[in-house]
């Protein structure tokens, strides 16, 4: 069962999730562990991003927190679509990262220059670098109910065999995405959803709804054992 925490505004829900988010880093680093967390991009994430990096740092070592990509926009590096670039700005640029520790995926500029190859990479990478699962997974949703770069109807939804895929024909500009699959998204024991705004909350009430579908759906396919869905009153507002 789903954990639902509403805030009065997006501002709030940035605050709130913004110290439970260092309160869990701190927690697994005082377990002993390298915290793993895939982020996610958006208005609400980067609104949290700036809350994190306003708060004392001082719980989390950050040199010893390992970042990856739910998805990303596959446009140059330096592109401000990018959603690595905003996390940057808004985070990492000011708290002392360990660069080696953050796994951006790749730009459209790099090598290898096609999306599916570039899918692959990544997904080796996570093969190779990662632990295994994820501490973490950030998530936000857009209001027709997709997640990462998985939407409605489209054949990623079905893939099950690779942990990163390319996406040619995304109904959101750009066209072309790297998203982790639903096996890669689900190797976690926990997942926040950030969602705000009152476009989304038919899509929060589809999602949390106890019939429906993953292909109409995506974040139905997030299945992880520990799911907190952080929503500001509107986003709320169907439930």
């Amino acid at each position: 069962m789903a954990e639902i925490n509403v805030s009065p505004d997006a501002d709030a829900l940035a605050r709130t999730v913004a110290e439970q988010l260092v309160q869990r880093l701190a927690a697994i680093q005082a377990g002993g562990r390298v915290p793993s967390i895939a982020l996610t991009g958006g208005t609400i994430a980067d609104a949290i991003y700036q809350a994190v990096a306003q708060l004392p740092s001082s719980d989390v070592d950050w040199t010893r927190v390992d970042f990856w990509w739910g998805d990303e926009r596959y446009v140059p590096a330096d592109s401000s679509d990018r959603n690595d670039r905003a996390v940057e700005r808004d985070l990492l640029d000011g708290i002392g990262v360990d660069p080696a520790r953050v796994h951006a995926m790749p730009a459209s500029d790099d090598v290898p220059t096609d999306v599916a190859a570039a899918a692959a990479a990544y997904g080796r990478e996570v093969r190779e670098h990662g632990g295994g699962s994820f501490d973490l997974v950030l998530l936000g949703m857009g209001p027709d109910g997709h997640v990462a770069s998985l939407f409605p109807g489209f054949p990623q939804l079905e893939v099950s065999d690779e942990i990163a895929v390319a996406v040619t024909d995304s109904p959101k500009p750009p066209p072309e995405r790297i998203s982790l699959t639903f096996p890669a998204l689900n190797r976690t024991e926990e997942a926040w959803f950030l969602v705000s705004g009152e476009g989304k909350a038919d899509a929060v009430a589809r999602a949390l709804a106890e019939n429906g579908s993953v292909q109409d759906t995506p974040a139905r396919g997030i299945t992880v054992p520990h799911i907190t869905w952080y929503l500001d009153q509107a986003a709320a507002g169907s439930l």
